[in-house]
């Protein structure tokens, strides 16, 4: 495994655990390739039964890699990694329980990271934004759909409309984290929980994960669609996204955002 993303697995649970705390684990071009080739070696082998998914601290993920995107903008199209369905996620579609824990700042790309986990564990220094409209972006990853449905949408839109910090006790009053843990507990406590999972059938644990799954599509396939469209439409060559504009913008999206941390 590249040092980029990091994998240990004990007792049925593999940790995942993005690995560029330099650049607060920002999603380089590396990064992407490395994740859903980790994801579906997780989902595979039958030594494991739980995927958690965390970062090296001091955050969780910083979202796309701006340096990168504000050149080359390679990144951005290396992240469409196509789903059974032909939407752009992070990672193929994969039938085990995927528990976020989230360290540290959760942004933009990394907030959708944290949105596709079928549920979150937050330490006291999580924190959440979406800044796609801040950086000139639009949401492909399922945020438009994922957000609403943990908070709501008018409470949705209030995030990424202003591009605001949700720390990790609003996160919690709101209902995007299940619970929030002092920092130096958030990883014993998510190895506390993925047992509970563990000892379980494993083929009922996926059989029940699949009808969460299949119920939620039935409501929100065609939302993915429309997010999906605008996103090729936006980050298309004739479309909205250029390079040169992330890279005007990437210092006051930095520097406002340390300000919210």
């Amino acid at each position: 495994m590249t040092d980029v993303l990091l994998e240990q697995t004990d007792n049925g649970v593999r940790v995942l655990t993005l690995n560029r705390p330099e650049a607060r684990n920002a999603l380089s071009t590396e990064l992407l390739r490395a994740l859903p080739r980790a994801m579906a070696d997780a989902d595979e082998d039958d030594a494991v039964s739980v995927i958690v998914l965390t970062g090296a601290d001091p955050a969780f993920c910083a979202g796309l890699d701006l340096r990168e995107l504000g050149s080359t903008g390679g990144n951005l199209r290396s992240g469409a990694t196509p789903s059974e369905r032909g939407l752009a996620v992070p990672w193929p579609s994969i039938g085990k329980p995927v528990i976020g824990a989230v360290n540290g700042p959760a942004v933009t790309g990394g907030f959708e990271l944290a949105l596709q986990c079928d549920f979150l564990v937050a330490s006291e220094r999580a924190r959440f934004g979406d800044t796609h409209a801040r950086v000139g972006l639009v949401p492909a990853w399922g945020l438009s759909v994922l957000l609403p449905q943990a908070v709501g949408v008018r409470r949705a839109k209030e995030i990424s409309l202003t591009g605001n910090f949700v720390d990790a006790d609003e996160a919690h009053r709101i209902g995007l984290v299940n619970r929030v843990v002092p920092h130096e507990s958030l990883m014993p406590t998510v190895l506390r929980i993925a047992p509970d999972i563990v000892a379980n059938d494993g083929e009922a644990v996926r059989a029940v994960l699949g009808g969460y799954r299949a119920v939620a599509a039935t409501t929100t396939d065609n939302g993915l669609r429309v997010e999906a469209d605008l996103a090729r439409s936006w980050n298309s060559g004739s479309g909205r996204f250029d390079p040169e504009e992330v890279e005007r913008r990437r210092q006051g999206v930095i520097n406002r955002g340390r300000s919210q941390l």
